[in-house]
């Protein structure tokens, strides 16, 4: 696949927009600076990236609790996200949402939900509005590989493919479920092996290959659009970091760490682009570009009011 200039630097831009986002908001955390916890996808950002590049701006897109380098990807206003961690007022939803609950109406962003597996049936909810009201449009939805074994994802998508509703449903099999191995959660070699019981196509990708990404998503938004239906694309990948801020992450080796770190897909991407003719310092351009962005979304957060009582007791619906 052979991408313009224009867009592979956009590519590359929004890939290290949303690692430096989270290497951030790491940092932040770790300073107490941001409470509660929080989920990062450090090591993911190419399932993200490829995947919504393969889709059209104004496709939907529904996320999961580790949904940072999604938004990123579907261009969210940092600042406005930088805002929503450290319990700001601009930030999408005033700061009360946080990590886990980021909805961007304006980017065709449905949202993320921090419990496992609710995004599935309700992104298959928005599928059949999409198809009633008749809009050439689809939506995504991202979920990781412990939600497969939830009833709601087997339930939405006997229902998509019943209904053949405009749906590409994105597996981020990041190797595990919290501490625990998919190996010892998930009957069959690969989560994508279960389409076959709604007679919808299992698509198994490289998940740090930007550009398998792209494909496998692109032939599976298309055939949405068309009206053929769903399809299951399992993207293998790899969180780099626990899964949220208590994991030291002591159920895996350094070694294999050390082993997935090297199929870095922002490394991979790079590699791309320096053989198809961008120098060294262009990409270093690229990184300074995003870097001094996001130092900057920290400074407007960090001087942004915190939303008043008064006003998060009006919003609460009880």
């Amino acid at each position: 696949m052979k991408l313009s200039k224009e867009t592979a630097r956009d590519m590359l831009y929004k890939l290290y927009s949303a690692r430096i986002f989270e290497e951030r908001v790491n940092e932040m955390f770790m300073r107490g600076m941001i409470h509660g916890t929080t989920h990062l996808s450090v090591g993911q950002e190419g399932v993200a990236v490829g995947a919504i590049y393969a889709t059209n701006k104004d496709d939907l897109m529904m996320s999961s609790h580790r949904g940072h380098s999604h938004c990123i990807a579907k261009e969210a206003d940092v600042k406005k996200m930088m805002c929503e961690l450290l319990g700001r007022e601009p930030g999408f939803c005033k700061g009360m949402g946080g990590s886990m609950h980021i909805v961007d109406i304006e980017s065709n962003n449905y949202g993320a939900n921090g419990i496992i597996g609710p995004a599935i049936p309700i992104a298959t909810g928005v599928a059949l509005a999409l198809k009633k009201d008749k809009e050439n449009k689809i939506i995504i939805d991202f979920f990781g590989d412990g939600t497969s074994n939830t009833g709601v994802f087997h339930e939405a998508l006997n229902m998509a493919q019943l209904w053949k509703l405009p749906i590409v449903y994105i597996c981020e099999n990041n190797q595990y479920g919290m501490s625990t191995s998919v190996e010892k959660t998930v009957s069959v070699p690969n989560i994508a092996d279960r389409a076959v019981a709604y007679g919808m196509p299992g698509v198994v990708v490289d998940g740090n290959d930007v550009f398998a990404m792209m494909e496998a998503v692109g032939e599976a938004a298309e055939r949405a659009r068309r009206g053929d239906g769903p399809t299951l694309i399992e993207a293998k990948t790899y969180r780099w970091l626990g899964h949220s801020k208590s994991d030291k992450r002591a159920y895996r080796t350094r070694e294999e760490e050390a082993e997935w770190k090297a199929k870095c897909p922002i490394m991979r991407f790079e590699q791309y682009m320096l053989k198809d003719g961008f120098k060294d310092d262009e990409l270093k351009a690229i990184y300074k570009q995003a870097e001094d962005y996001m130092e900057e979304a920290v400074e407007y957060a960090m001087a942004a009011p915190i939303v008043s009582l008064d006003e998060a007791k009006s919003l609460v619906y009880a």
